[in-house]
């Protein structure tokens, strides 16, 4: 089976884990399995791996490359925003990739990409029941303006919200070729030099269908307490929006401080529960992003639990 997700920072998720003897891991995000395979192969003594993924395909395909250590790997269904539904053991190490893959941007059913023809959709679950097309045919003027300057960092909010619902009054916006008509032409005098038009658009639907940043905000807690003392987390993120999250979350945890400007400006001691194995994020090196354009924008940030 054709396995076409390439993973991005696998030398240096290798590097994170290579200090830790790992029983049990958790791979919130098992995609097609590159970065799982890579892990089961440098650390033999894994009893454990378990792989959430809420995509049915990428599961299957994550499956027939992972068959070597099939009495190892439990495939679950689902998304990681609800780790602790699956009441797993105490775990040594865990990974989350925020990325889309290309294996989802690829597939024009998925509405992911402007390049390809296909229905809005833009779930990662399909079994959800909210589309991109849902949100551009029925949400107000002002909420697809929040949305496009929120979630995408479009200066030009206001207009694409505007041309959507001008466009929507004379007929149902069904595919992505319909808002690449409508907006493309429209935004491209002003779009960022060398981003497409679409790009950010594209990125505050789907951000906005599958709540991408709600699940980043639930799934690290619970992931910081299902580790066990000594366990890394590693999380790879993809834009500013996620990045700033995982690394406010971590440098909190691991202050010994904590704000409590609302109390007379005071600062209380607390105990971090954690230590910043990177104090800066990694990217991707020159070589990987001449191989892999993609992995461009790609953050590791990894900590240890105390």
């Amino acid at each position: 089976m054709e396995t076409p997700h390439t993973s991005v920072l696998l030398r240096e998720i290798l590097a994170a884990f290579q200090d830790v003897t790992i029983k049990t891991f958790v791979d919130c995000t098992l995609g097609a399995g590159g970065h799982a395979e890579a892990l089961l192969s440098h650390h033999p003594e894994i009893e454990h791996f378990y792989g959430i993924d809420q995509d049915p395909l990428a599961r299957q395909i994550a499956a027939e490359r992972l068959k070597p250590w099939q009495g190892k790997v439990t495939f679950l269904a689902g998304n990681f925003r609800k780790l602790e539904s699956f009441s797993l053991p105490g775990i040594d190490g865990m990974l989350i990739d925020l990325g889309v893959s290309s294996m989802q941007l690829d597939r024009a059913e998925k509405g992911f990409s402007f390049s390809k023809l296909g229905p809005l959709d833009m779930r990662m679950d399909p079994t959800a029941s909210l589309t991109a097309a849902e949100i551009v045919n029925t949400y107000s003027e002002r909420e697809l303006g929040d949305i496009f300057r929120n979630y995408g960092e479009e200066k030009q909010w206001r207009l694409a919200a505007r041309l959507i619902v001008e466009a929507r009054e004379n007929h149902p916006l069904a595919t992505t070729l319909d808002l690449d008509k409508i907006l493309t032409y429209r935004l491209k005098a002003k779009s960022k030099k060398g981003l497409h038009p679409l790009t950010l658009i594209f990125q505050a639907l789907r951000i906005a269908v599958n709540d991408e940043l709600g699940a980043i905000e639930d799934v690290l807690p619970q992931a910081l307490h299902a580790l066990n003392p000594g366990g890394k987390l590693a999380v790879i993120s993809f834009h500013s929006l996620e990045d700033r999250l995982v690394k406010n979350f971590f440098r909190y945890e691991a202050d010994d401080k904590e704000d409590t400007s609302g109390l007379a400006g005071l600062f209380r001691d607390k105990e971090p529960s954690l230590d910043l194995w990177t104090r800066k994020a990694v990217v991707a090196a020159p070589d990987e992003i001449e191989q892999n354009p993609r992995s461009r924008s790609a953050k590791l940030r990894v900590i240890q639990k105390r």
